[in-house]
C-alpha cells in the first residue's frame, strides 16, 4: 500500500454547505503525511440528478409504470427538463437578474406545491425580497421533481437523505441485505458513475466514508458493493456518528461483506492505525476502536491506551478539493433560523470537542462525542478560521459544539474584535445565567448573530428530571439578553419526556407562546422524546418510572429504544396541535388565541398565568 486515501461524504448528506468530518479528517493527515484526496458525493449525485439529461432518463423510466402519481408534473414534462438547470444554477449562486428572470410570469410550472404556496408570506422590500421569493419558488420546484422521482422511479430518494426508512433503527442486518442484493436504481447507477469518476482519478489504496445519519448508511454500502465488485483490492473503512451510536454492539458479519473496518469515536488514531496495519508496520493487534473480520467472526480491535489526540492539538480542518460552486441553497420554510441550517453556506466548525455540561439524562453522556470534553486556545481557533476562510472564500461560520462554553465564547469574541475580523458566526449553547447583557452584547459586536439552545420540556419539575441545569426563568432572561443585542435564538422543545403529564405538556405550549410574545425567542422546533440506550435514562429506565419494550437486539444496529410510560400522557396525540400553534407563533401571529384552538380534543386550561415570563423578565 502506498497509503493514499479517498475520503467520501456519501449521499446524501447537506446539500448547501460540506459536512465537516471529511475536512478535519483531510487536515489532520495532511499535517501526518499522507496523501489525501475528498469527496462530497452527497452533492455531486444531487447536481447530477437535477440535470435535463438525467431527467430525461427518470421520465422515460416512470411513463413504464401503469399507476403514476403527481401527474402534473408528467405533463409539464418539457417545462420542468428546459428550466431545471437554470433554477439549480440560480439556487446555487443567487443574484438579483436571476431572480427577476424567474420571476417573470409563468417561468415556473403550476406544480402540486408551488400552487399551494402560503399567502401569507410577505418578503421584505428591496433586493433581498426578490431573491428570497424566487429561491422560494425554485426551492419548490426542485421539491416537485423531487417529489416525483420518490414516488414514481425511486422510493428511498430524499434530498438530505438515502433510503433512511431501512436505515433507521436498523436492529436486524436482514431488510438491507435484502435491497442491496436488489438491482440497483437509476440514481444508483448514476452514484456508481461518480464513484467511479473518483475512483480513477484518485487511485486510492483505501476508501474512507463518514456515515453521520441513518440515510447515509445504504448509500455508503453500495458504494462498498460496486467496489468490492470492480476494486477488490482497494480497502473500505466506515465511521462517524453512525456507527458511534448505532454499531456499539455489532455483531453481525453480513456487513463486512462490504466494508472491511468499521471505527468508532474520533476518527484520526483508528485511521492512522488501519493505514500503518495496511503497510504492514503493525500487527492487526494494534487496531483501535475497530470492528473487522477475524476467522470468519466479528472483532472489535482496540488496543489499550488509545493513541490520542488532543482538540488543541489538531490542524485546521482542510477543505481543499470540494466543489464549493456546486452547493445549493434552498428556501423552503420562512423560518429564520431553518433557513440557517438550509439556505446560507457556512464553513463548520468546533470550538470544544464534547460538551463541558455533560449530564443531560436524555443525551448520550457516556459516549465520546458528549462525554470527552476538551478545549482550546481563542488564538488558535482564530488561526483556523483564517485558515479555511482562504480555502473555501466563505466567510460565515457555524460551530457545531454540542454547547459551546461562555468562557471560550466570550474570549473567542475578544479576539475577533482584537483581529478585526468581520465575519457573521452562530452556534448552539446552554441557557446559562453566564450569557448576561455585557456577554451577549460582546459576541453581538464580534459578529454573533444567532444561537441554538434547549429549552427541551419547558416545565421547572422535568428540567430538573433531566439535569437540564437551568430553569425557565433563566431560559427566558437569557434569552432577552440575546434579543436585546440583535442576536436570534432558536429553541429546541421536547415533549413526551418520562412522566410528562397532558396538564405539564399545555403548560410546556403556554411557556413557549409567552416566550414568542416576549421576544425571547424567535425559532423552535418540537421533537417527540426517544430514549437511546446510551443515554442515563436508556440505562437505568426504572429511576424514570418508564419500562423498555420492543423487539431484542439482532446482532446489527443498537440506539433507539421504545418505552412505556404508565404515569405520562398519550403524547403523539399533541403533536398535530403543539406543531400547528408553534407554525403560528412563528409568523408572529395567534399570541391571543385560547390554546384550546390548536387541538381537536379537549386539552385542560394551563396552570401558568398569563404574565409568567414577563414576571421572570
Amino acid at each position: 500500500m502506498n497509503g493514499k486515501l479517498l475520503l467520501i461524504i456519501p449521499p446524501f448528506t447537506q446539500l448547501n454547505t460540506p459536512y465537516p468530518a471529511t475536512g478535519y479528517l483531510t487536515g489532520f493527515l495532511n499535517s501526518k503525511g499522507i496523501e489525501t484526496v475528498q469527496a462530497d458525493l452527497s452533492i455531486e449525485l444531487f447536481t447530477s440528478i437535477f440535470t435535463c439529461e438525467f431527467l430525461t432518463e427518470a421520465f422515460e423510466e416512470a411513463q413504464q409504470h401503469e399507476a403514476i402519481e403527481f401527474k402534473e408534473v408528467l405533463k409539464n414534462k418539457e417545462l420542468y427538463l428546459n428550466r431545471v438547470e437554470e433554477v439549480i444554477s440560480f439556487l446555487q449562486s443567487a443574484t438579483i437578474e436571476k431572480a427577476k428572470q424567474l420571476l417573470v410570469l409563468d417561468f415556473f410550472p403550476k406544480g402540486h406545491r408551488i400552487t399551494k404556496i402560503n399567502p401569507t408570506i410577505i418578503w421584505e422590500d428591496g433586493e433581498k425580497g426578490i431573491i428570497d421569493k424566487a429561491k422560494h419558488l425554485g426551492t419548490l420546484f426542485v421539491e416537485e421533481i423531487g417529489d416525483f422521482i420518490r414516488a414514481n422511479v425511486d422510493e428511498f430518494f430524499s434530498f438530505t437523505r438515502y433510503a433512511e426508512q431501512i436505515s433507521s433503527s436498523a436492529s436486524s442486518f436482514d431488510e438491507l441485505d435484502e435491497f442491496l442484493q436488489s438491482e440497483p436504481t437509476i440514481i444508483e447507477h448514476k452514484l456508481f458513475d461518480l464513484l467511479e469518476e473518483q475512483l480513477e482519478k484518485s487511485q486510492p489504496d483505501l476508501v474512507c466514508f463518514t456515515v453521520p445519519f441513518p440515510g447515509n448508511l445504504f448509500a455508503t454500502l453500495r458504494c462498498g458493493q460496486f467496489i468490492k465488485q470492480f476494486y477488490p483490492d482497494i480497502k473500505i473503512a466506515m465511521g462517524g456518528g453512525y456507527c458511534n451510536t448505532e454499531l456499539r454492539s455489532l455483531e453481525d458479519k453480513r456487513v463486512f461483506d462490504y466494508i472491511d473496518f468499521i471505527t468508532l469515536d474520533d476518527g484520526e488514531g483508528p485511521l492512522l492505525k488501519i493505514i500503518e496495519y495496511l503497510k504492514g508496520k503493525i500487527q492487526e493487534e494494534e487496531l483501535e476502536r475497530t470492528f473487522l473480520l477475524k476467522n470468519g467472526e466479528v472483532f472489535y480491535q482496540n488496543k489499550l491506551p488509545n493513541t490520542i489526540f488532543h482538540h488543541s492539538k489538531l490542524p485546521a480542518p482542510n477543505y481543499f478539493g470540494l466543489p464549493f460552486e456546486k452547493y445549493t441553497s434552498f428556501l423552503d420554510v420562512v423560518n429564520p433560523m431553518h433557513r440557517m441550517w438550509t439556505d446560507d453556506k457556512w464553513n463548520k466548525l468546533t470550538i470544544s470537542h464534547g460538551c463541558y455540561w455533560k449530564q443531560c439524562t436524555f443525551c448520550d453522556v457516556n459516549l465520546d462525542y458528549i462525554g470527552n470534553y476538551q478545549n482550546t486556545t481563542a488564538e488558535d481557533l482564530v488561526n483556523k478560521m483564517e485558515a479555511i476562510i482562504s480555502q473555501t472564500g466563505i466567510q460565515g461560520f457555524h460551530f457545531v459544539d454540542e454547547a459551546a462554553p461562555p468562557k471560550m465564547l466570550r474570549a473567542l469574541s475578544q479576539k475577533l474584535i482584537e483581529r478585526k475580523l468581520t465575519i457573521p458566526w452562530w452556534t448552539n449553547i446552554r441557557f446559562e445565567k453566564t450569557f448576561d447583557d455585557e456577554l451577549c452584547k460582546l459576541m453581538s459586536q464580534a459578529g454573533c448573530i444567532a444561537v441554538t439552545g434547549g429549552l427541551e420540556v419547558a416545565s421547572d419539575r422535568l428540567l430538573k428530571k433531566m439535569k437540564k441545569g437551568v430553569d425557565i426563568g433563566q431560559v427566558a432572561r437569557v434569552g432577552k439578553h440575546f434579543a436585546n443585542n440583535e442576536i436570534m435564538v432558536h429553541a429546541y422543545l421536547m415533549y413526551g419526556f418520562p412522566t410528562q403529564t397532558e396538564q405539564e405538556t399545555i403548560d410546556s405550549l403556554e411557556v413557549v407562546r409567552q416566550l414568542f410574545e416576549e421576544n425571547c425567542i424567535k425559532s423552535a422546533f418540537w421533537h417527540q422524546f426517544t430514549t437511546t440506550i446510551h443515554s442515563p435514562i436508556g440505562k437505568n429506565p426504572e429511576e424514570f418510572e418508564i419500562e423498555i419494550t420492543g423487539s431484542e437486539f439482532q446482532g446489527f444496529a443498537q440506539n433507539d429504544l421504545t418505552h412505556i410510560d404508565p404515569t405520562g400522557a398519550n403524547h403523539p396525540k399533541y403533536t398535530k396541535g403543539l406543531n400547528l400553534a408553534l407554525d403560528n407563533y412563528l409568523n408572529g401571529v395567534g399570541y391571543e388565541l385560547n390554546l384550546q384552538a390548536w387541538f381537536d380534543f379537549e386539552i385542560p386550561k394551563t396552570n401558568h398565568p398569563k404574565d409568567l415570563i414577563k414576571g421572570f423578565l
